[in-house]
Order: C-alpha cells, then sequence, then structure tokens
C-alpha cells in the first residue's frame, strides 16, 4: 500500500485522537503552550489508546515522490497537501517544527513562540536565521502569516486544526497529529514536505548511534530514573508517552512503575511527592519556579528522604531541552547530559 494511501485511511480515527490527545496539552507540557491555557482541563495527562498510537499513525505519512520530484502530494493529519516545488520560506508553528527545520538546515521564515516567550529557543539560535513572530501557537497571527509569503506551513492537529483551512489558503500545509513523542515520525513528515528525507536520515541514525553508545556505556545495571516537572498549579511525573520519556526508553533506562505507562503523564501533590522516588530524579520547571510548588514540595521531608536526593543524585535540568525540545537536536543535547550523570 502507497504511503498517500496509508495516510487517507487513517484519517478516519484521528478525530478521537485530536479529541484524546487534547488532555494532555495544558500547561507547556510536551505541548508547548501558557501556563493559563489548560488550568481547568483534566487534572492527568492522559490519552488513551488513539493518543499512544499517534505515532504509528504519523508514520504511515509522507509522500512516494523521489528525491528531488516536484510536483509532490504529502499525506498528513489533515489529509493530503501538493508541493509544487521544493519549499524555501517556510513558517513553523511549535518548537518542534523549529527543531525539526533548523536541524535540517532551513531557517524558518516566521515562527509562533509560547505565550509570554517571544524569543528563539536558545539552543536552536546558531541555525534559526532571524524568523518573524507569527503570534504564538495559541493565538496565530493569520495576517502576519500571510504578510511573509510562506510555502509551506508546518503544524500539528493537536495545535491548531481550526486554522487548518485558513491556513492551507495562505500556502501548502501540513500537519502532523500532535507534537510530543511523536518526535521521530514529526521529523521524517516535515522533511518528507521539505525534500530533506534523506538529511533527516541520516541525524535520526546519529542519534541512534549516540544513545546506543551512552547505553553500553551506563552498562548493564542501569540505575532507575525519575522525571519531575514543577509547572503552575500542577508536579508532573513524566512516563513513556513523551519526548523525553522516548529517550530514556532507548537508552534503556528503567522508571519507576508509576512511570513506565503509556501515557504523557501522573501528576502528584506536594504531600505525595514520595511518589518520584528513583536513583536519579532529573527536574525541570515550566515558567517562574515561584508560579510552581517545587519550593513547597521541596521543602516537605518526603523530598528530602527521597534516595536520589540523599545521594545527591537529583538533579535540575533544562526545561528548554528536556521537556520542550521535541526535536532531533535537542534529543541529542539531552543524551550529553545524561551521559554527563550517568556515564562516569
Amino acid at each position: 500500500m502507497s504511503v498517500r494511501r496509508r495516510g487517507t485511511a487513517a484519517l478516519v480515527a484521528l478525530a478521537a485522537a485530536l479529541s484524546l490527545a487534547a488532555c494532555g496539552s495544558d500547561g507547556g507540557s510536551d505541548e508547548k503552550s501558557s501556563p493559563a491555557a489548560g488550568a481547568d482541563k483534566k487534572a492527568v495527562a492522559q490519552g488513551g489508546e488513539d493518543f499512544a498510537e499517534a505515532a504509528a499513525k504519523t508514520a504511515g505519512y509522507g509522500t512516494d515522490a523521489k528525491p528531488g520530484e516536484f510536483p509532490r502530494t504529502v499525506t498528513h493529519a489533515m489529509g493530503e497537501t501538493v508541493l509544487k516545488a521544493r519549499p524555501e520560506r517556510v513558517i513553523v508553528l511549535d518548537v518542534g517544527e523549529f527543531d525539526n527545520v533548523v536541524s535540517l538546515g532551513v531557517e524558518p521564515v516566521g515562527y509562533a513562540p509560547t505565550e509570554g516567550d517571544e524569543g528563539i529557543p536558545e539552543y536552536l539560535k546558531k541555525g534559526a536565521g532571524s524568523p518573524k513572530n507569527v503570534g504564538t501557537i495559541n493565538g496565530l497571527n493569520l495576517e502576519a502569516i500571510a504578510a511573509l509569503k510562506p510555502d509551506l506551513i508546518l503544524g500539528s492537529q493537536l495545535r491548531a486544526a481550526d486554522k487548518y483551512d485558513e491556513l492551507s489558503k495562505i500556502a501548502p500545509t501540513v500537519f502532523a497529529i500532535r507534537p510530543g513523542f511523536t518526535w521521530k515520525e514529526n521529523f521524517r513528515l516535515n522533511a518528507a514536505a521539505l525534500d530533506r528525507s534523506a538529511a533527516a536520515e541520516k541525524a535520526l541514525g546519529a542519534y541512534d548511534t549516540k544513545v546506543k553508545a551512552l547505553s553500553a556505556d551506563i552498562g548493564a545495571d542501569k540505575p532507575t530514573v525519575s522525571m519531575v516537572r514543577y509547572m503552575p498549579g500542577k508536579i508532573r511525573l513524566y512516563a513513556k508517552a513523551s519526548f523525553i520519556g522516548t529517550i530514556l526508553d532507548d537508552a534503556g533506562l528503567p522508571r519507576p512503575a508509576n512511570q513506565q505507562i503509556n501515557d504523557l503523564a501522573v501528576e502528584v501533590s506536594p504531600e505525595k511527592i514520595d511518589e518520584a522516588d528513583a536513583d536519579w530524579i532529573f527536574t525541570g520547571v515550566y515558567g517562574d519556579p515561584k508560579a510552581t510548588k517545587r519550593d513547597t514540595a521541596r521543602s516537605n521531608p518526603l523530598w528530602k528522604n527521597l534516595k536520589a536526593v540523599e545521594s545527591g543524585q537529583a538533579e535540575d535540568v533544562p526545561d528548554e531541552t528536556w521537556y520542550l525540545g521535541l526535536g532531533v537536536t535537542a534529543a541529542e543535547l539531552v543524551l550529553d547530559d545524561l551521559r554527563g550523570y550517568l556515564a562516569k
């Protein structure tokens, strides 16, 4: 079956995937958004069966076109898009797409940051060029997008399904299902639209080599790793269906039972921070630490008595790459950090 036919068949199940996936989209998780955006949403970032199958569905998208062949038809989460020529003016609607295009040597002409964050991610600045702001991921500025005269717009169904028709009238638009744990499949989809599939496979191959080397150097007796993220109004323990979850799984690093699940994360109160216990604890903070319950959780004797804390193996890590990067360049930086901590 061709890639296009597989992508079309998968569309039937996508409405459920969208609604279920949205349960985990609040507050700057793998799905980067504003702290206030999900204040009244479901407390636990669960997604269900379709959520867990998003990566497999996304892998069925792409193109049958050969390298350099145009026009080409790209199947994606919203249908089919025809690209008449190799894109040169690309707009990205989230940091995952931003990472993807920069990793492929493309400087986007426009991007949509999270609310309250107008800057280019620090780790991407070297290859990002000078993209213009086109609103935010939850408040796209269609006039600004049109003014940049893009020839390709990259985003996700979870983020902007309601804007797809308008965006596709401005320029060819290709959407993945969602950001996050589908980062490898999203990378390949974006590369197919950009006619840079070979470069994408090379980058993913380099990642695979690096993660296997890390796993080998840590050794057979691998420590358990707990991922804690402090966010406004919630504390999350990130699970397997997250960007960081896929990296830890690739490295063969075991997780506590409560994080060894096919969901984005589970949530705990400061009074139950002992549920984060593991050999190593890596913590991120979304936004201003004072707006979170980090200090409350860390003042709790339960936190101080955790084995990782007592042994000096609880570390703060960059939220920008470990939780918000959502692409191969961020993933390699996470591997570098893990090597520094675990492969001594």
